[in-house]
């Protein structure tokens, strides 16, 4: 009997196991009152708080989650992912191979739930009432425990999203003074905080916090702290009619589900390979996508802050476009400004007139209005919009860059998902800037090729501050911001802006590879990227923006990177050194099997002639790098 008992303890045991994990079984969840503990390969990685009472989810039966789809653009081209997915109430929880996904669905039986009242410790719930009383009409359901001395790469938050995510050990630090939106702990610290935040909770097992699926009628969100508590916070300067709590605390019935609020869990690489942001969002909503096509773009703005009023220095972008085989030029703000009797159309003629896609830009007139570039004013309302858009139609522009938004809330959500209805309407690519991060939409609408929310090199234009930090924050990039989608850094500058930078010719090259976008601005002067050798030429000319798959192939977060990433038959591998003493990076690329040729670019160390290039039929195990220092390889 005794016999019996013990082996239907076990079999009840492993049911619950069963119930927790991930199909792979590498990832479980375990349930406890509040507090759902994330384990990787049987090691805790993050306590996640929930303001239900989840120990139902260990009786929870798991219906299997399995998903196949095509991307058009990004780190990856076929997708899938597979998943268990359990359900307590409002709370739906995924166990994904690599990482975990959770929303409340207030349209489920049993959804509502009295916030106030199943806040499970005191601290959390003073937290949440000390915020301002407008963020209380969409409540913090779910907190991440971050303990002090947990290695963290964040960024304070502030609407543009243009910030570093300097190493750390602490959530202790002192705010950014220019950044907007900035809020601070009584004892002064920064307590905003944006998306992405990547941990390490024990060494070499990461976890990436963000967030996916942003649906109309709600906000984004970003983390507000005291202490080691990380709540999750929509912006609600602008609430949704729908959201608010009732007086009893209630949240009311709702139509859509929450947003996802995703954790992805593993080693480096899997954070840098997953597409979980992707995977959780909704599907395609458009039928016809043949005329979505990734590529690169010449652009004006970094050599020339006005250079879009200037007719003769639309020119010459397009004219570098026409020669390096680019397929689109970019005639960026002030275009209504045009001197000496030229016009918009003008330009756009003669970027047609030489085989080459011209992309136009807007303020989106909702963020920087008052002193700020036009055209302003032309995209607010619906019918203006599908005005401007058809006549960008009939003019042949190929897409549109829409800038200065003013944050996450809800009305910035919708503004953007109207901006990609009615631009797909109109056969047009849309980069946003000055925007939120990425959350999911490139697969909803695949139009949208690029993301700014990122300190790219357009900040070499401003302040002096990123000459010095620029190297370590480009090793950082590929480990946050651009795991969850494309990111418009525009990269590859070889000559120097208002502000000098000390990356190697190599390492500016490389980031064309390692950086991941659909449109793929490139930052320098015409006659800087006409003056490389042939060879140099001929990669931009060939360089692909959308990969087939990718693979992280070494690095850390801030030190190096080496990425491999894949287009057709062609594997393209890049690496920098992210720090200001040479270094050996490792660079095993034992998954890619044979090939036949391959191509070296690396720095030679000589300022006068700084490349190195060179054919070779066998690639090294290693890569000696320059300070500061890059390479890429091209194998076909």
């Amino acid at each position: 009997m005794k016999q019996f008992l013990l082996s239907l303890s076990l079999s009840c045991c492993a049911t619950i196991m069963v119930a927790q994990q991930s199909p792979n079984g590498k990832l479980t969840v375990h349930p406890q009152n509040h507090t759902l503990t994330v384990h990787f390969q049987n090691q805790p990685v993050l306590d996640i708080e929930t303001v239900t009472e989840v120990s139902a989810l260990r009786q929870c039966t798991a219906t299997p989650i399995k998903a196949d789809y095509q991307m058009l653009s990004g780190k990856k081209s076929h997708c899938t992912n597979e998943a268990n997915e359990y359900r307590c109430g409002a709370l739906t929880l995924r166990v994904y191979n690599d990482g975990i996904a959770l929303r409340y669905d207030n349209a489920n039986p049993n959804a509502n739930f009295n916030v106030n009242d199943n806040v499970n410790d005191n601290a959390h719930r003073s937290t949440l009432n000390a915020q301002p009383s407008t963020l209380h009409a969409q409540p913090s359901t779910i907190s991440y425990h971050i303990p002090e001395g947990t290695r963290r790469w964040m960024q304070q938050w502030t609407e543009s999203y243009e910030g570093f995510f300097p190493l750390s050990n602490t959530a202790k630090v002192k705010p950014v003074p220019s950044f907007s939106g900035t809020f601070t702990s009584p004892e002064g610290y920064n307590n905003r905080w944006g998306f992405p935040a990547l941990i390490e909770p024990a060494d070499g097992i990461f976890a990436l916090i963000t967030e996916a699926n942003i649906g109309k009628q709600q906000s984004a969100s970003c983390l507000y702290n005291e202490g080691e508590l990380f709540r999750v916070v929509p912006d609600t300067q602008h609430p949704s009619p729908i959201t608010p709590l009732d007086p009893q605390g209630r949240l009311p019935e709702q139509e859509h589900p929450t947003p996802w609020q995703v954790v992805i869990v593993g080693t480096l690489a899997d954070i840098v390979e997953s597409t979980l942001v992707t995977d959780v969002s909704e599907p395609c909503k458009l039928t016809d996508t043949d005329w979505i096509q990734p590529g690169v773009v010449s652009w004006v703005y970094w050599a020339y802050n006005h250079g879009s009023s200037d007719y003769q220095i639309i020119k010459k972008y397009v004219d570098m476009a026409a020669i390096l085989h680019l397929p689109y030029v970019l005639i960026d703000a002030e275009w209504d400004e045009m001197r000496d009797g030229k016009t918009i159309e003008d330009a756009i003629a003669y970027a047609h007139s030489q085989g080459v896609r011209p992309m136009i830009w807007y303020n989106s007139s909702v963020g920087w209005i008052d002193g700020a570039p036009g055209p302003k004013f032309r995209l607010n309302k619906p019918e203006d919009r599908e005005r401007e858009f058809s006549w960008c139609e009939q003019l042949g522009v190929a897409g549109v860059k829409i800038d200065f938004f003013s944050g996450d809330n809800q009305m910035n959500m919708d503004y953007c998902q109207d901006l990609l209805e009615c631009a797909a309407r109109h056969h047009l690519l849309v980069n946003f800037h000055g925007a939120t991060v990425p959350r999911g939409w490139q697969r909803t609408w695949p139009n949208l090729l690029s993301t700014e929310g990122v300190y790219g090199a357009e900040w070499y234009n401003n302040v002096p501050t990123f000459t010095a930090k620029a190297a370590s924050h480009n090793a950082t990039l590929p480990f946050t911001r651009n795991v969850i989608g494309p990111m418009d850094y525009t990269p590859c500058a070889f000559s120097d802006s208002q502000h000098p930078h000390i990356t190697t010719h190599a390492h500016e090259l490389a980031l064309t590879v390692l950086f991941e976008s659909g449109l793929q601005h490139l930052a320098d002067r015409p006659e800087s990227f006409l003056t490389q050798p042939q060879t140099v030429q001929n990669f931009l000319s060939q360089l692909p923006t959308a990969w087939d798959e990718t693979h992280l192939v070494s690095g850390y977060p801030g030190q190096s990177v080496v990425l491999a990433r894949r287009h057709g038959n062609s594997w393209y591998v890049a690496g920098i050194n992210g720090t200001d003493e040479p270094s050996i990076l490792s660079c095993n690329l034992h998954f890619m099997g044979s090939y036949q040729q391959a191509t070296l670019f690396t720095d030679s160390g000589n300022a006068a002639s700084p490349w190195h290039i060179s054919s070779v039929n066998k690639l090294p195990d290693a890569v000696p790098c320059l300070p500061r220092g890059g390479f890429v390889f091209v194998i076909q």
